[in-house]
């Protein structure tokens, strides 16, 4: 299940325009730690410098009152991080501030860049040197090489020379500016609190703020915020957007609204589907806490079978995916999940879920689900098999990790120990997200809208 073993992505906050920059940032990233739980930074302008703080850990650990104390200013950007490439040190951790001969300028990124190789390689043999192992810092170093005289038209000549996804933002002692790349991989959006524009990954973190949502900043958009007016520019390169559908299915909050749509309804749609498509003889639908909870709502509603709370979520433990090997994977998940016996005990049990990875914790948890007395296990994901690995900034380990790869669905289901097994079909899916146009499906078609250059393979990347 989606908790075994994929990564989120990052988390952007960013505002122009209040006095109270950066306590406000902090209360954005707090929203957005459910986007990474690695590391987190913030830096702020006051108009005249910029000032930086950023460390490992949570966002409230890495954020105590004296250290927001030393970051005045008006405008400031926020990360929390995630990785999907490159090591998790303190030089990794975002954002990036770097000097160069226009000034001071300061980038976070959510994303992943699919030419990566190939424009450090070129640039390292030209002289350049990187300080992270991030992609993030190739962006930087192109807009330092950019001759344009204003910023603004040097980060558009810079992206210019990247491929794959990214929503950035960018902070100068003058401006703030926000762009999600032509396909709209990543989602980003606008909001407004007291007069400042903000924008955020998801719109929960305008919520936490009291602060408005105005608007889905689209694919290949670039704002630029100075003084309190913002400017649209459009990127030129011109494609169609293919939006990241995992955001829908598991990594997104559902009170949020991400690519102009709010979270909860689709995921009820993903389980309304669901059931007409896998309908199944029951007592109780429960879900997997938490990013089930609402498809499973979806499914008992559709279904007629009432929903019931099977299991406990502890969310005081780690993920289970980032811990090594799967003794610790397994110790984990009895840590983080408790089954209800009173509530299962006797009872045929649907169990909706997001995803099925690598299969070892589906495996572990329906044992623990027919340990508590259950008399029959019903598996049902709210998206098709995970069969490939994800390029776009989505921690999908390598293909032969995946039991989707080399398992068909009843090799799965067996291995899992559910007494049936249905997926969402891709249709299914798409169908459930409506009015998105087109979106990237790649992790479970392997059509990937940008093909990554051939000497980027997940066997080689490093895990953030």
């Amino acid at each position: 299940m989606a908790a075994e073993s994929i990564g989120h992505n990052c988390g952007l906050f960013g505002i122009a325009g209040h006095d109270s920059a950066a306590y406000l940032t902090y209360l954005g990233l707090y929203a957005l730690q459910h986007r990474g739980q690695e590391a987190a930074g913030i830096v702020t302008s006051d108009g005249e410098r910029t000032y930086i703080h950023k460390a490992l850990g949570l966002v409230n650990d890495v954020f105590q009152p004296e250290v927001l104390d030393r970051l005045p200013g008006t405008s400031a950007i926020g990360h929390t991080r995630y990785s999907t490439t490159g090591s998790t040190t303190i030089l990794n951790t975002q954002p990036i501030r770097v000097n160069y001969q226009a000034g001071t300028l300061s980038l976070a990124h959510n994303g992943n860049l699919t030419n990566t190789p190939r424009l450090r390689t070129q640039m390292e043999r030209e002289g350049s040197i990187f300080q992270t192992t991030m992609d993030t810092e190739i962006i930087l170093h192109l807009v330092a090489r950019s001759k344009a005289a204003a910023v603004e038209d040097r980060i558009v000549e810079a992206l210019g020379q990247v491929r794959g996804a990214y929503s950035l933002l960018f902070l100068s002692k003058e401006m703030l500016v926000a762009v999600r790349d032509p396909f709209g991989f990543r989602p980003l959006c606008l909001g407004e609190f007291e007069g400042a524009h903000i924008v955020a990954s998801e719109s929960c973190a305008f919520d936490i703020l009291g602060g408005a949502y105005v608007r889905n900043i689209e694919a290949g958009e670039m704002l630029i915020i100075r003084k309190g007016d913002i400017e649209t520019r459009r990127l030129p390169q011109s494609v169609t957007s293919h939006a990241c559908i995992f955001e829908f299915v598991y990594f997104s909050r559902p009170d949020s609204w991400i690519y102009g749509e709010k979270v909860d309804k689709v995921r009820r749609r993903l389980g309304k589907h669901l059931a007409r498509e896998h309908p199944t003889e029951a007592d109780i639908v429960i879900s997997v806490p938490d990013s089930s909870n609402t498809a499973a709502l979806g499914y008992a509603h559709e279904s007629g079978i009432t929903f019931e709370l099977g299991l406990i979520r502890n969310h005081y433990v780690g993920r289970t995916f980032i811990q090594p090997g799967q003794e610790r994977r397994d110790h984990d998940v009895r840590v983080k999940f408790n089954p209800v016996e009173g509530v299962l005990r006797g009872k045929r049990v649907i169990v909706v879920d997001d995803s099925i990875v690598r299969g070892t914790t589906s495996r572990l948890l329906l044992r623990m689900i027919r340990d508590a007395g259950a008399s029959e296990v019903h598996v049902r994901i709210t998206c098709p098999p995970v069969a490939w690995p994800c390029y776009y900034g989505v921690d999908i380990p390598t293909r032969k990790e995946l039991i989707a790869a080399h398992k068909n669905v009843e090799e799965v289901r067996d291995y899992i120990g559910a007494d049936s097994l249905g997926h969402l079909s891709l249709e299914g899916m798409l169908d459930a997200v409506e009015g998105n146009g087109d979106m990237c499906h790649a992790c479970y078609s392997g059509q990937y809208p940008v093909p990554p250059d051939d000497d980027l393979s997940k066997e080689a990347l490093e895990r953030r």
